[in-house]
């Protein structure tokens, strides 16, 4: 939809629809028994999607829809793990699961120095500019350009702009 576009109920089942298309499976959290997250499962079932469900207390109105779709044949989702163990062999590539990903992220996560701080600088200008487009031309890993990115805010040399980011 247009920026500024104000949603509207008639619009989420073809948002739903286009969620449901591009992913590789739909995760349903939390679905009461009539709600667009089931509308979202059923779509992605129809393209051939994984399933997958977290399940809740039986007691709680807010799960039985999650719930049902595990009687129905959902993936249980009782971690990240579960999901990585489902897609894995449809990307055709390992996947780590998440804990495994912040696990070696706080090991290797490199701290930002001086020279990378400067290339940042120098990178910027008035005109904002997306986190991304600083990663590729600096070269650097994404974990150390926001380091810096929160450097240079907190000291006033850097200003957001939405998602842009550009010298204050």
């Amino acid at each position: 939809m247009p920026l500024g576009w104000e949603p509207r109920s008639r619009d989420f089942p073809r948002r739903n629809r286009l969620i449901a298309g591009m992913a590789l499976g739909v995760v349903v959290v939390e679905a009461a028994e009539r709600s667009g997250s089931l509308i979202t499962a059923r779509l992605a079932l129809e393209a051939g999607r994984e399933i997958f469900a977290v399940p809740g207390s039986p007691l709680e109105a807010r799960a039985s829809g999650t719930n049902r779709l595990l009687k129905d044949g959902a993936t249980l989702a009782a971690s990240a793990a579960d999901i990585v163990e489902v897609l894995a062999p449809i990307i055709g590539r390992p996947m780590r699961a998440a804990p495994e990903m912040l696990r070696e992220s706080e090991e290797t996560e490199p701290e930002a120095d001086d020279k990378l701080r400067a290339k940042i600088l120098a990178l910027l200008t008035t005109a904002p500019v997306s986190i991304d487009d600083l990663v590729r031309a600096s070269g650097a890993p994404p974990a150390a350009v926001q380091m810096v990115i929160l450097e240079l805010e907190l000291a006033g040399k850097l200003a957001r702009h939405g998602g842009l980011v550009s010298r204050a």
